[in-house]
């Protein structure tokens, strides 16, 4: 498991909720450092603790673990869907196309 990946997205799913490491903290009775502790990889969750941040945050924990699951309920898809969205249109459909191409062969 890429723990510097996961903390990276929590910390990407803290800001998108406009949160702030003491917030998220105080939402889950942690000390802000320990947040911060967690957001850069140095140190793994305990899995309450984790379990904690994803519903602060509103986020699955598949969604955090993407990296590391084989089996999610989003993950890639979500993540790629949301990558060719911010695209312009004509380049969407050359990534359509390509991946049409990779999937038929």
């Amino acid at each position: 498991m890429d723990i510097v990946m996961v903390g990276k997205r929590i910390k990407e799913a803290r800001e998108r909720k406009n949160l702030t490491q003491e917030e998220l903290a105080a939402l889950v009775d942690l000390s802000s450092t320990h947040v911060s502790v967690i957001e850069r990889g140095i140190k793994v969750p305990k899995l309450d603790t984790f379990v904690a941040i994803a519903n602060a945050l509103e986020v699955s924990c598949d969604e955090l673990l993407i990296d590391s699951v084989d089996h999610s309920s989003v993950g890639v898809p979500d993540e790629l869907a949301e990558m060719i969205a911010k695209l312009p249109a004509k380049d969407r459909k050359k990534i359509i196309d390509i991946v049409r191409i990779f999937v038929e062969e």
